[in-house]
């Protein structure tokens, strides 16, 4: 079977790879000619641990191409999966003016029947605008909509594609289900067929309920702070509850990326044009955004006033093994730390000056997590790399003007840390 993939950014260009691994023919189209010209000389344009590996593979074995015409990806295959972004517009909606260009475009170009699948993140009731445009502009061209939506992690984005927890499809016919269904053959996961609502809904209220714990476990670490007692343990005490589980339950700078501070926004703006106040959503992004007022305090608390001083901070992309800075609760503790006069020594693994223009001549970018500490008042942690596990303190300490160390993702121990020498602050622990 052959897919087009339209959109090759972490989502189409993930997709289209595992799709490829399994075997399939896969055309990957964008309108950005330049990153459709990096893909075709086996370059990516973003970080994902594996991808680059994976690219070359499938490309030596023919499995995936890359174009710029939506044309010719309307006739490349049956099946058609659109992967374009849907950003947050200014009043919390989604915008979907990237999904209504691509069908506009996938509807000029219908001339037999094809499965048009919605893999963005949409909000409820989308299936039912792209069906009306698609027919607008097909001249009445036979297709069918599906809803199929992504439930990749970034840093884990192909483990978590090749072996999904489940695979949600929302089909209004018997037809398009049993090409889905044979579409997701190989693949070993349970198949939940829905109709189109349902799936769109599954989406938003799933990353919705991740927030829900993400937030909910950083309001129990200020209670934790006014007690005396340790989050750590709170949450691995929680944790264990089967009906809880252990996931997502880590205290710290609050959530990020592109996917959680979206999906919550478009959640809540949907419910509310349906007719219902989503109060828990509006409380989740409000602790979320504390989380890193609360980190800056902090900060102040243990350093002082912030001005004039010399600040390191270990990590700008919103989680580890990946360099993706959209919504960063580390990027926003950075352009606080300038606004308030610190002199910021930063350092990430992978993300780039280029990255953050807007930073780059306001804060030094180090090349090492040692040059970052180098005559340092103190350390602020924001994002957990597991190349700072392996860091030696003693250098470190060495390097440092202050031993004070405020950790926002509570990745060391504050006995040990504290025997080596430093003044160690973590989120919601004595």
């Amino acid at each position: 079977m052959k897919l087009t993939i339209i959109g090759s950014g972490h989502v189409g260009l993930v997709t289209g790879l595992c799709f490829a691994r399994k075997g399939y023919r896969v055309l990957c189209v964008d309108n950005d000619k330049k990153k459709i010209s990096l893909l075709k000389k086996g370059i990516v344009p973003f970080y994902e641990p594996g991808l680059d590996k994976m690219l070359k593979e499938s490309m030596r074995k023919k499995r995936i191409a890359f174009s710029a015409s939506v044309k010719e990806g309307v006739n490349h295959a049956e099946v058609l999966f659109i992967a374009v972004g849907t950003p947050l517009g200014d009043d919390g909606s989604a915008d979907l003016s990237y999904i209504e260009n691509v069908c506009r475009g996938i509807a000029r170009s219908l001339k037999t029947y094809r499965v048009i699948v919605e893999k963005s993140t949409v909000p409820v009731r989308t299936g039912e605008r792209m069906k009306r445009l698609i027919k607008k502009y097909s001249g009445g061209t036979c297709f069918d909509i599906v809803s199929n939506p992504e439930f990749l992690q970034e840093g884990r984005a192909f483990q978590t594609t090749l072996y999904p927890d489940r695979i949600v499809i929302g089909v209004e016919s018997k037809k398009a289900e049993r090409i889905m269904r044979k579409l997701y053959a190989r693949f070993k996961a349970p198949i939940i067929v829905t109709d189109l609502a349902s799936a769109e809904l599954i989406k938003h209220a799933s990353n919705s309920f991740l927030a829900l714990k993400i937030s909910y476990i950083n309001a129990v670490a200020r209670v934790c702070e006014l007690s005396g007692a340790d989050i750590t343990q709170v949450a691995y005490g929680i944790g264990l509850d089967k009906r809880i589980g252990r996931d997502f339950l880590k205290a710290g700078l609050g959530y990020g990326g592109y996917c959680l501070p979206k999906d919550v926004a478009a959640f809540a703006y949907i419910s509310e044009h349906l007719g219902h106040k989503f109060n828990l959503l509006h409380e989740i992004q409000k602790i979320n955004l504390g989380q890193r007022n609360l980190f800056i305090k902090k900060a102040e608390k243990a350093l002082g006033s912030l001005k004039g001083k010399k600040v390191a901070l270990w990590g700008l992309s919103f989680k580890p093994d990946t360099d993706d800075i959209r919504e960063s609760p580390a990027v926003a503790i950075a352009y606080r730390l300038v606004k308030l006069g610190a002199k910021v020594q930063a350092y990430d693994p992978k993300v780039k000056p280029s990255k953050i223009p807007s930073l780059k001549n306001r804060m030094k970018f180090c090349a090492s997590p040692y040059e970052a500490v180098k005559e340092a008042h103190g350390l602020l942690i924001a994002t957990d790399w597991k190349e700072f596990k392996r860091i030696d303190f003693k250098h470190v300490k060495k390097e440092m003007l202050r031993p004070i160390i405020i950790d926002g993702r509570n990745m060391f121990d504050p006995a040990k840390m504290k025997k080596s020498g430093f003044v160690y602050h973590g989120i919601g622990r004595s």
